[in-house]
Formats: structure tokens, sequence, C-alpha cells
């Protein structure tokens, strides 16, 4: 076994697009921020996306899962879950992961997927709030603060128990994707790693 391995939770991140989250969490387990847990594969819902390409630097197995390519959801979970069980995962984090996962999978690992989500969880949150829509929907309403969640995933979208959460200042002259740095910038990049390290740390114990 890899020295890294032992006695550590190992993480699968799952993604969609440049994994920004993903190198955050990446730079985290260099610090040791992340210091329970070491990512152990990488999972793209997309092909040709940045975050696969983080993933092989950092030396970490990547791979494409894509929906379409399955005749059904349960197939397509079949595949996610044959790589999970191949890679031993304690622990999901879904670093802008677009694809919407089943309940029964969500109820398979439940206590052991997290969510990044951009904003303070229960505003703009659930369907349809995901990218820029959540930032856009924050600057219609006219609110001061925004910021980021970290929460566990259930059956329901953005529904589960609350991990961590961060706030970020809204200002007049914001556009959607100013904010949307912002964001991630200040609350993703900080909160996620530390949750996941909290998690980590809770499933370690749960082990003992």
């Amino acid at each position: 076994m890899n020295d890294k391995l032992i006695g550590k939770i190992r993480i699968a991140v799952f993604v969609s697009g440049s994994g920004t989250n993903l190198q955050a969490l990446i730079e985290a387990q260099k610090n040791e921020t992340i210091k329970s847990g070491v990512i152990d594969c990488v999972i793209s819902s997309k092909r040709g996306v940045y975050a696969t390409e983080r993933a092989v630097n950092a030396g970490i197995d990547a791979y494409t899962v894509v929906k379409k390519d399955f005749i059904d959801q349960s197939s397509y979970e079949k595949k996610l879950d044959d790589i999970l069980t191949e890679h031993g995962i304690g622990l999901i984090v879904l670093a802008g992961f677009l694809c919407v996962l089943s309940s029964t999978f969500t109820a398979k690992y439940e206590g052991r997927i997290i969510n990044v989500h951009p904003s303070l969880i229960p505003s703009f949150c659930g369907d349809g709030f995901y990218g820029l829509h959540v930032h856009e929907a924050a600057l219609a309403r006219g609110v001061k603060l925004t910021g980021a969640t970290v929460h566990y995933v259930n059956e329901i979208t953005d529904g589960g128990r609350i991990i961590m959460q961060k706030s970020v200042r809204v200002y007049d002259n914001d556009t959607p994707e100013k904010l949307q740095k912002r964001v991630m910038k200040q609350a993703e990049w900080k909160i996620l790693p530390l949750a996941c390290e909290k998690v980590c740390n809770l499933l370690m114990s749960e082990k003992e």
C-alpha cells in the first residue's frame, strides 16, 4: 500500500469543469490542512475538462464517466461505484459536479458525500441553482451578503445537513462573474478543505 494512504480516509473528488475547487483541495493536502484524508481519485462527468489535467499533474488517478454513455442512471452509478470500490473510497467530495445522483446512491454513501454550494444555504439553492445562476439570483434579490456552504449530500438537492459556511460581501457594481470569483476565492476555496478535513476526522473516529 502507498504510505500516504496508511491510516487516512481515501477521498474521491467528483468534478465537471476546470477544477478550481479540486486545486484548492490539492493545495490543502500539500500544506496539511487536509491531513486525515488523501485524494485517491478524481472522476469527471465531462470529457476534456481541465480538472482531469489538474489531477494527473498532481499524480492522482483520473477517470471520465459520462452519463449519456450509459443506458440508465443505475448503470451509470454502478460504474461510479465500481471505481469507488476499487479505490476503497471513504469520502466523496462534489466539487463543481453537475450531475444529479440518485437517492439510492446517496443513501449507500450516507454521511460520506459532501458538496460545496456557492450561496449561504437555504438561500439560492435547490434545483436549477448552480454556477452563475446562483449569483444572478443573489444580485437580482439585492442581498448584501452571500457566500458558500459545504453540506452533506442526501436525496434533496442542496438539502443535506450543513457542515460549514462563510459569508462574502456583495458590492453595488458586482456582476455575476465578479461575485462568482469573489465567492470562490474568499469562501469556497477556504471552507471546502476545512470541511473535508473535519469530515475525514469524524470518519476516522468512527472506524476506531
